[in-house]
C-alpha cells in the first residue's frame, strides 16, 4: 500500500504525458535538495555527459518562448538556435521567470509538461544515443527515453544547435 502511494507521489507532468502517449521510459531518482548543474549530476551518478541533456528556455525577438534540449556539457549556439525556430534572435529566459513561464523550477525543468507546449528543438547529437537522460520534471528525478520518443512527445524537431569545437 505504501509503495503505490510513493510511486504516485513521484509521477510528474512529464511522466504523465509519456504515459498518456504510451511511450516507454525509465525513471531514475537521486537525492537532491537544491540546484546542482547537469555535469555534476552526471558525474555523481556515473552517467555520460554526452547522453545527459539539459533543458534551456529562451525568449525570441518576436516575444515567443522556445525550448532547447542539449547535452549538459555543451553550450547553446544562440544563432543556430534562433535559425532553428525561425527567429532573428533568442535570449536565455531569466532564472526568476522559469517558474512563471514553464511551471518548473531551475534544475527540474523538463522539455515535457510545461504550462504550455512551446516549440522544442533537440540537438542532433541526441540521435547518436539509443536513450538520453532528461529532467523528470523535479529536482532529483530523471527520465531515460529514446531521442525520437522525446521529439514525438513534445512535437519537437532535431537540429544542430550547440557550439561545435571549431565554432568557439
Amino acid at each position: 500500500m505504501g509503495k503505490a502511494k510513493k510511486d504516485k507521489d513521484i509521477k510528474t507532468n512529464a511522466m504523465r504525458i509519456l504515459d498518456s502517449k504510451g511511450i516507454n521510459y525509465e525513471v531514475n531518482t537521486y537525492e537532491c535538495d537544491e540546484f546542482i548543474d547537469g555535469i555534476q549530476i552526471a558525474q555523481k551518478l556515473g552517467q555520460d555527459c554526452a547522453s545527459s541533456f539539459k533543458t534551456l528556455v529562451t525568449k525570441g525577438k518576436s516575444g515567443g518562448y522556445f525550448v532547447f534540449v542539449i547535452p549538459v556539457d555543451k553550450e547553446l549556439d544562440m544563432k543556430k538556435a534562433a535559425r532553428s525556430v525561425g527567429e532573428k534572435s533568442v535570449e536565455m529566459l531569466h532564472v526568476r521567470d522559469i517558474n512563471s513561464v514553464t511551471g518548473y523550477i531551475r534544475g527540474g525543468c523538463s522539455p515535457l509538461g510545461m504550462k504550455k507546449l512551446f516549440p522544442t528543438v533537440v540537438d542532433l547529437s541526441a540521435r547518436e544515443h539509443d536513450r538520453i537522460i532528461i529532467s523528470g520534471g523535479r529536482l532529483g528525478s530523471q527520465i531515460l527515453l529514446s531521442p525520437s520518443d522525446l521529439v514525438n512527445a513534445c512535437g519537437g524537431s532535431f537540429s544542430s544547435i550547440i557550439y561545435e569545437n571549431s565554432d568557439i
